[in-house]
């Protein structure tokens, strides 16, 4: 029975799917309930980061529990009120495209948690992606990437 056990332990690893340098979200993140945003055990989207900044600053900035906006099952924190209500305003202006998670892995038929210090605003839209690497892939192709993974969006989401 133990060998039979090992047998099947040992062919549903081998049918796992193989991809270097992303991980599949799991654990820290996960769709919010009904939606298809990336957040965190705690409901949290972004990783706590402010979503508006990227927009007003130019950079990434981390969101305060003070400055909080629910948004589709979602907790968006933000750096100040401002923000907080400019994105009560227009959510659909602010909130990452494919859920906040990494833009290139769903390109790739996927989703993968992302880092929100990897990220860029183009045409008005913020994408994040896994981490530095996968930035880097994904801004040498984005327009192409970008396509892709709205074709996947949001059929990716398990």
């Amino acid at each position: 029975m133990r060998t039979l056990f090992l047998a099947l332990a040992l062919l549903s690893t081998a049918c796992m799917p193989q991809v270097a340098d992303v991980a599949h979200a799991g654990g820290a993140s996960q769709p919010t309930a009904g939606g298809t945003l990336n957040v965190d055990g705690r409901g949290v989207a972004v990783h706590g980061y402010d979503v508006v900044a990227y927009f007003e600053g130019g950079q990434p900035a981390k969101g305060s529990a003070e400055h909080v906006v629910q948004h589709e099952g979602a907790t968006f924190r933000f750096a100040t009120a401002e923000h907080a209500t400019a994105f009560r305003k227009d959510p659909a202006r602010y909130v990452p495209q494919f859920g906040g998670y990494c833009a290139w892995a769903v390109s790739q038929g996927y989703t993968a948690d992302a880092d929100p210090e990897v990220w860029a605003v183009v045409d008005g839209k913020l994408y994040l992606n896994y981490n530095r690497k996968i930035g880097e892939r994904w801004s040498a192709d984005k327009e192409a990437l970008i396509a892709k993974a709205q074709a996947n969006w949001p059929a990716v989401i398990r």
